[in-house]
């Protein structure tokens, strides 16, 4: 039984999977991303695997302004501030919400994960133009996380319209929740 009294259905758990797949993925690359922007910020010479070209270059991305805090953080809490933390660790922190909202089926949780996974893909649409005409730069594991970003709000929608039903279908009959 979830949370909410509802009985979970096979689409309930084939939602869970999704959002869960997804995550997972997305954290893998924020760990990723964490990872190459350490190591390349400590060791200039550094070549990560997704270091393809002059333009094709995730350590430059990362390691550029618009690598810690969004580029935006800098000028609110001050560049050395605890707050101005790379992309990667805002991503770890999002990835890690959504594996716990997955697993929550209530309403309540699945307006939460449809709200933060618009306010990731605002970020995404942001970054991806800081990437394109900013930086003229094309970064494969950036790329990857717009993907799963906009993915992960796709099986969110249909998560929370799924519980938005009425009426539950079990058995090919309906009941009431």
């Amino acid at each position: 039984m979830a949370k909410s009294g509802l009985k979970v259905s096979r689409s309930h758990i084939r939602i869970r999977s999704y959002l869960l797949l997804l995550c997972s993925l997305g954290l893998i690359l924020s760990l990723y991303a964490y990872y190459v922007e350490v190591v390349a910020e400590h060791n200039k010479s550094y070549k990560a695997m997704c270091d393809f070209s002059a333009k094709i270059s995730c350590s430059k991305v990362f390691t550029s302004q618009y690598g810690r805090g969004f580029g935006l953080l800098q000028y609110i809490v001050g560049k050395d501030s605890v707050l101005n933390q790379p992309n990667s660790v805002f991503g770890i922190m999002f990835y890690i919400i959504q594996i716990v909202c997955a697993f929550i089926f209530t309403i309540d949780a699945a307006k939460i994960q449809v709200t933060t996974c618009i306010m990731a893909n605002c970020g995404s649409v942001y970054l991806a133009y800081i990437l394109y005409f900013v930086l003229e730069d094309f970064c494969v594991v950036c790329v990857s996380t717009y993907v799963v970003n906009a993915l992960l709000l796709f099986y969110a929608i249909k998560k929370r319209r799924l519980l938005s039903v009425p009426a539950v279908q079990v058995n090919g009959e309906k009941k009431d929740s």
